[in-house]
């Protein structure tokens, strides 16, 4: 029987601790939507630059490469757990960064999915690259795949393109990294920022859809999921990420932080719309299954 790390109280936001191929292999259920933030294998050594101090590059043991064709055995593991998770229609986000994203786009050609786009992330605030000797890292990259080539998916068109102003969204956005406000409750090293995940979640998500991420982290895709009325599963390993996981959806059940968070999250990315969230008010009550935990 698993046992949640976390539960909200309308059940729209649970935590599981553990290795999460192992996880996604012990239940039944299928998602609408995934997003994974995995291991980057960039952990070399290197430094960068952090509010103007110099950081290493070091995330943690799980971030250093295995090798080439360890790190892509690994990839293939968690992608095809993942793809039994998926509803025929469903669609699945992959972040990366050169380090990776080959890897896993080959992933999911092998598994079966159809990759609609690579997405370039490009930040508006980048570190400086301390070398000089080549061009600073200012973007990464997000593969969207469907899990079946020949069902249909959803895509909010019409809504991406009215938050573009009128014409077709393209696949490079322009977006903030990471703000220092939403570090409010502690720091994950790969954090990503509520506008990008908020921008995924319109996309390719109706209100009520359930949202899953393997690698969740401080979990930015829970809470983006539920201040636009998704449901969310998150797993990750560590007990301190998981805790900021917690406090921060805790968080939010104050009426006067989800309008802030929401508020802000407008001025970088100007992506909200009445019709499609709910600004203030009681937890909405969702409809249809639950997770079987």
């Amino acid at each position: 029987m698993i046992t949640p790390f976390f539960r909200s109280d309308n059940k729209d936001f649970t935590l599981l601790q553990g290795d999460c191929i192992d996880l996604l292999n012990s239940f039944d259920f299928q998602f609408d939507m995934i997003f994974a933030d995995p291991p980057y294998h960039l952990s070399n050594g290197g430094i960068s630059i952090q509010s103007g101090k110099v950081v290493s590059v070091n995330k943690g043991s799980w971030d250093k490469s295995k090798g080439f064709e360890e790190d892509y055995l690994f990839d293939k593991a968690w992608i095809s757990a993942c793809r039994q998770k998926l509803k025929p229609e469903g669609t699945i986000w992959i972040s990366g960064t050169y380090h990776n994203i080959f890897s896993v786009a080959r992933c999911l050609t092998e598994l079966g999915f159809k990759i609609l786009n690579c997405i370039t992330w490009v930040k508006t605030n980048p570190p400086p690259n301390l070398s000089c000797r080549y061009f600073t890292y200012a973007a990464e990259y997000i593969l969207w795949a469907r899990k079946e080539k020949k069902t249909a998916h959803f895509f909010n068109y019409e809504l991406m393109k009215e938050i573009n102003g009128g014409t077709q969204m393209r696949d490079v956005w322009t977006l903030p990294a990471i703000a220092p406000w939403e570090k409010t409750f502690g720091k994950h090293p790969t954090q990503k920022p509520l506008s990008v995940l908020a921008r995924i979640i319109q996309a390719s998500t109706r209100p009520h859809a359930w949202i899953l991420d393997p690698f969740t982290g401080s979990s930015t895709t829970g809470i983006a999921a539920n201040l636009l009325d998704r449901r969310f599963l998150g797993i990750d390993l560590e007990d301190k990420f998981l805790s900021i996981s917690r406090n921060r959806r805790t968080e939010i059940n104050k009426t006067a932080s989800r309008k802030d968070w929401l508020d802000r999250i407008n001025r970088q990315a100007k992506i909200y719309q009445d019709k499609d969230i709910r600004v203030l008010g009681e937890p909405i009550e969702y409809y249809g299954p639950d997770l079987p935990f």
